[in-house]
């Protein structure tokens, strides 16, 4: 994702790999950087920004390309800076290994980049960076949505992942803060929210509550202006029912239930380090699935170290059964630290990709499915400007969907328009749909109300 801001001094060009989480981060930067005209154009740009991903090998090989693409693009004199989880992670390797760039930092110091940019000088702290109300952030890609992270940190340990190694337990913030910045942000205009960390359901638990989520859902309910949010990133064993039953009567909040589940069968759940038993895990699920309009998503992991393939087999079976509004699946990567990684019944690549396709397939047929279930039904969107598909067909998103993920509807008929007034759709506005027909993957609307 490419940003652009302004100022007639010097220019910037800033680089936001892997999550949302990330974006939240490099909005941080660009707010401390305010006083740099924000450009698209890496080969003219006197400082240039790569925030990078470090979770699985892919991620990685993104970064690394990224930062000598932008290398080789830039002019002479400019700063090139990298930041972010791939320099936390392996900071002494990259230092050593790409000479080309010039100040090197990770995760702990988003909040003085601007410091380090004058300076020229490289630096990691120790402790990860945790966002405040105090924290300016330059919303990027939205006039009316923007991500709110609730935390840092994870206090899980998944047999696969590394995340902790680098971004340390679970660090949330405070209440106050959260509600204080969610009504800055309606005061600038915004009024759509999503929330994320690495766990977001284990919010405040660091701080001895369990209810922290439940908590946040019934601050934020009370501000006004606010027209819609939704949570990302729901861990099994830290989810309730209560928890679910919240986000159902909550008048703000979407019934959208994203949740990564990564497997389902007793054998491998145990493997992974998943914390929670399938009949509980079932139960939650049906759960959620049970709530008006509910929209569910997750992701799995293909081929695990000791994944049989009746467990594979198993885990087909509940996809296509379940019938997921919209899922991901993951080829297994070794990440270096984890106890997967010292595993002595790895997987095969070849088997891994040969599962991941499987479950690719049963994905995709579902995801159709759910799209197909929306034809004829009226419902609100959110009306993003005009699609890149054609200029007579406009981009919307469901209110329910979380953005750049779940989607695009293209409207190409309104019922409320009048010759003598042609541009009555106003973009980052809700208005009623009803949906025509799907075309491939997109849904096709007409404006009705």
């Amino acid at each position: 994702m490419k940003f652009s801001a302004q100022n007639p001094v010097k220019s910037l060009h800033l680089v936001s790999l892997g999550c949302t989480k990330n974006l939240v981060d490099s909005e941080i930067m660009l707010g401390k950087l305010k006083d740099y005209k924000i450009s698209d154009d890496a080969t003219n740009a006197d400082v240039l920004i790569v925030n990078t991903c470090g979770f699985i090998d892919s991620a990685k090989e993104e970064s690394i390309n990224t930062i000598l693409d932008l290398h080789e693009q830039r002019k002479d004199e400019s700063v090139l800076v990298v930041a972010g989880c791939l320099t936390q992670r392996y900071q002494e390797e990259l230092q050593k290994e790409i000479p080309e760039v010039d100040i090197f930092t990770g995760v702990g110091d988003y909040d003085r980049i601007d410091e380090l940019v004058d300076q020229k000088r490289s630096a990691f702290t120790n402790q990860v960076f945790l966002a405040s109300d105090t924290n300016e952030r330059v919303i990027t890609g939205s006039s009316y949505h923007a991500y709110v992270k609730l935390s840092e940190g994870c206090n899980q340990t998944c047999s696969f992942c590394a995340i902790p190694s680098f971004k340390g337990k679970l660090h949330s913030r405070t209440l106050q803060s959260l509600v204080k910045e969610v009504k800055s942000l309606v005061s600038k205009g915004y009024t759509d929210f999503s929330f994320v960390s690495q766990d977001s359901s284990s919010f405040l638990r660091d701080q001895g509550q369990k209810d922290g989520l439940e908590q946040l859902i019934n601050e934020v309910d009370k501000i006004e202006g606010i027209k819609t949010a939704r949570i990302l990133y729901l861990y099994p064993s830290t989810t309730t029912l209560s928890l679910i039953d919240t986000i159902a009567e909550s008048k703000t909040f979407e019934n959208y239930f994203d949740m990564p589940l990564q497997h389902i069968t007793p054998s491998m759940l145990k493997i992974m380090k998943r914390g929670k038993g399938v009949e509980k895990l079932n139960e939650l699920m049906d759960h959620m699935k049970s709530k008006p309009n509910s929209f569910v998503r997750t992701t799995f992991i293909a081929g695990h170290p000791g994944e049989t393939q009746e467990d594979h087999e198993a885990l087909c079976e509940y996809i296509a059964n379940y019938k997921f509004d919209r899922a991901n699946v993951f080829s297994y990567s070794t990440e270096e630290g984890t106890a997967a990684a010292k595993s002595d019944a790895l997987i095969d690549q070849e088997i891994i990709d040969q599962r991941a396709d499987e479950i690719g397939e049963i994905i995709a047929k579902t995801t159709q499915e759910s799209l197909e279930k929306e034809i004829g039904k009226t419902f609100e969107v959110y009306i993003d400007g005009e699609s890149d598909e054609h200029e007579f067909l406009l981009s919307a998103r469901k209110t329910t969907w979380a953005p750049d993920i779940d989607g695009e509807i293209y409207i190409n008929d309104n019922e409320l328009y009048d010759e003598n007034n042609p541009e009555q759709l106003a973009f980052g506005q809700i208005y009623t749909v009803r949906v025509t027909e799907l075309s491939g993957d997109k849904l096709l609307a007409t404006v009705i109300k």
